[in-house]
């Protein structure tokens, strides 16, 4: 039994970052170097992604959101051009397609993967659609050559890898199966920068053109030329500096995420339904998301525990922008069931007992 008080036995965090000397140490010397944002160090974190991604080019940005937000720049859409988006997931997936002058085409998802529903992806098809910006959410891989095969071959296939960074879809790692994927190096995720997010590409050309996108459209090929605006989207040294060291070491991040989950799902099981890839894949282990009745009452049960904890993401079609589309069952279920359990590197026996305490007692 766990016992003691709350406040002898501390708050348990959701997310902490694991980050220490090696990024101090790294940050301090772009300090002392002088040159803050677009120096070396920004492709060197490139060339790090690139590598354990499996693609030739990586383009360093300033978040995830605007990491897709080049993307759907880049796929110059028209006014209709519709982007099938899942009907589940942080809303940035969404939102970008709109700001990119598109009509993100809300889908249902599979409420056990919490991935895109691919029979669904089928159906929703039109003669406008241009591409389908799929999620592979909390770290699950989703099956790519079904939803290759769900979609005419020229709809193009865009990865949210928000939180996948280090998953493998059939050996192959996310951020190389689509024409383009999109990471992020939020603090939840298992690489962080604080602020920061990458392209990932096999394609010269778009890769070409989000490095200038993100640098207010300056082509720095021959002197300085602009041919179409940008943004400022660019990553600073100092935050690219942060990164480096924990990409290097994403094998053993995983694998300690992965004995972590392996202990939650021990202990939890029969009590709640946990997250697993599909065989043959391995999962990018974001996030530790499961999925139960009574969610709400879990996750004010675990708060008043000290133990951190927070619902999955959203279901667009609850939210204002998005609320002309539906229903979507699938998201319905996955929103209301899916709670976020605290996971990082720190977390220890007793902790994973506390939060199996608390849930037994629901």
């Amino acid at each position: 039994m766990v016992q003691g008080t709350q406040a002898e036995r501390g708050l348990i965090r959701l997310a902490r970052p694991d980050v220490g000397a090696e990024e101090a140490a790294a940050v301090g010397e772009v300090l002392a170097s002088g040159q803050l944002t677009m120096g070396p160090k920004v492709g060197e974190f490139e060339g790090e992604l690139a590598a354990v991604c499996g693609v030739p080019h990586a383009v360093a940005v300033s978040s995830g959101t605007a990491a897709l937000h080049l993307v759907m720049l880049a796929l110059d859409l028209e006014d209709g051009d519709e982007v099938l988006v899942p009907a589940y997931t942080f809303p940035a997936t969404a939102n970008v397609v709109a700001l990119a002058g598109g009509t993100p085409v809300l889908v249902d998802v599979d409420p056990v993967t919490m991935n895109l529903d691919l029979e669904e992806v089928a159906a929703a098809v039109t003669s406008r659609t241009r591409a389908v910006l799929a999620v592979h959410l909390f770290g699950r891989p989703l099956d790519w050559a079904a939803l290759r095969s769900a979609v005419p071959p020229h709809v193009e296939l865009l990865e949210d890898a928000a939180g996948a960074l280090g998953a493998r879809w059939q050996g192959r790692p996310c951020g190389s199966l689509g024409l383009a994927g999109c990471l992020s190096f939020h603090p939840r995720k298992i690489v962080t920068t604080g602020e920061g997010g990458a392209i990932t590409t096999g394609d010269a050309e778009l890769a070409a053109r989000v490095r200038r996108l993100r640098d207010h459209g300056v082509d720095r090929s021959d002197g300085f030329e602009i041919r179409e605006p940008g943004l400022n989207y660019r990553l600073s040294d100092i935050l690219c500096a942060v990164g480096i060291p924990q990409v290097r070491r994403l094998d053993e991040l995983l694998a300690v995420r992965a004995r972590l989950a392996a202990a939650y799902a021990e202990r939890l099981e029969g009590m709640v339904e946990t997250s697993a890839a599909d065989e043959g894949d391995a999962h990018g282990w974001q996030a530790y998301v499961v999925r139960l009745d009574r969610r709400d009452e879990a996750l004010a049960a675990l708060r008043g525990q000290g133990i951190e904890a927070q619902i999955g993401t959203y279901a667009l079609h609850h939210l204002a922008a998005y609320r002309d589309q539906g229903p979507f069952p699938g998201a319905d279920e996955a929103f209301a069931r899916a709670l976020a359990l605290p996971f990082h590197l720190e977390l220890d026996d007793d902790d994973l007992d506390r939060v199996r305490y608390v849930l037994t007692r629901l």
